[in-house]
């Protein structure tokens, strides 16, 4: 995998403003806990909402089965480490994540 695509690694890229090119690196990830409550959210699911909601992230929609968030790469891939820690620590069994880089013209 080239890292640069990710918006991991290199000086211009530490901020996930972008590569070498100065094209910024956009994320969107969806995610979800469990396990599920349909009474009452869970500790953990509320804990991974509130993560990703104060990640000042782009585009984020909370619902009861799922949730997604946009943002540049540096600040998606912070959240969902938060997210994934925080989550676990509160007593998510399993957490499923999908990760998707963002063509231009999908941000």
């Amino acid at each position: 995998m080239d890292r640069r695509a990710a918006g991991t690694t290199g000086a211009t890229e530490a901020d996930g403003s972008g590569g070498a090119e100065g094209v910024a690196v956009r994320l969107r990830v969806e995610f979800t806990t469990e396990p599920f409550d349909l009474d009452e959210p869970p500790q953990h699911a509320v804990i991974a909402r509130e993560v990703v909601q104060s990640a000042s992230l782009d585009a984020v929609d909370v619902g009861p089965f799922g949730n997604t968030a946009e943002g540049t790469a540096d600040r998606v891939l912070t959240a969902v480490d938060s997210m994934l820690r925080e989550s676990l620590a509160a007593g998510a069994t399993r957490v499923s994540l999908q990760v998707n880089v963002l063509a231009e013209e999908d941000s």
